[in-house]
């Protein structure tokens, strides 16, 4: 094309992406103008927004399955907890007046060594969930852990 038939625009860009620019220019021994100007008109192009599209669908399918496995988690943990009361509720029987200051104490220093089991639970990574999976796995296969 005749420079004449091409507008002139003035645009800025953050130093790092002109430096890929020129660095693209000079590599393709281009001018910068015609670089910019093919990543342009693919941006606007119909393939770019279906690929751009199809980006986005794959990151949202991916966040779906995240979220999903989140969901199953989170029931899960509700479950369990559920259990865990109900069986402790039915269990436990009253305490006399007599051994309620004995119970208490004895509570606060359990629930204090709890705190720093989970503290250091939640340091290593190591979730309880992915715990019990690998368990259920192991007593699956016969006692043999496939992991």
């Amino acid at each position: 094309m005749p420079m004449s038939s091409k507008t002139r625009m003035n645009v800025y860009f953050e130093p790092d992406l002109l430096k890929q620019v020129e660095a693209l220019a000079l590599r393709r021994n281009i001018s910068k103008s015609a670089v910019i100007e093919a990543a342009v008109a693919s941006f606007l192009s119909a393939d770019a927004s279906e690929r751009l599209e199809a980006v986005f669908a794959r990151r949202m399918d991916r966040i779906d399955r995240q979220i999903a496995g989140m969901d199953e988690d989170l029931a899960i943990m509700g479950e369990t907890l559920a259990l865990f009361i109900r069986f402790w509720l039915t269990v436990t029987p009253p305490l006399p007046d007599s051994a309620q200051a004995s119970a208490r104490a004895k509570g606060v220093e359990r629930f204090e060594g709890f705190l720093q089991s989970l503290g250091r639970k939640l340091a290593t990574g190591d979730r309880f969930l992915r715990e019990l999976s690998r368990d259920i796995d192991t007593r699956r296969n016969g006692g043999e852990d496939l992991q």
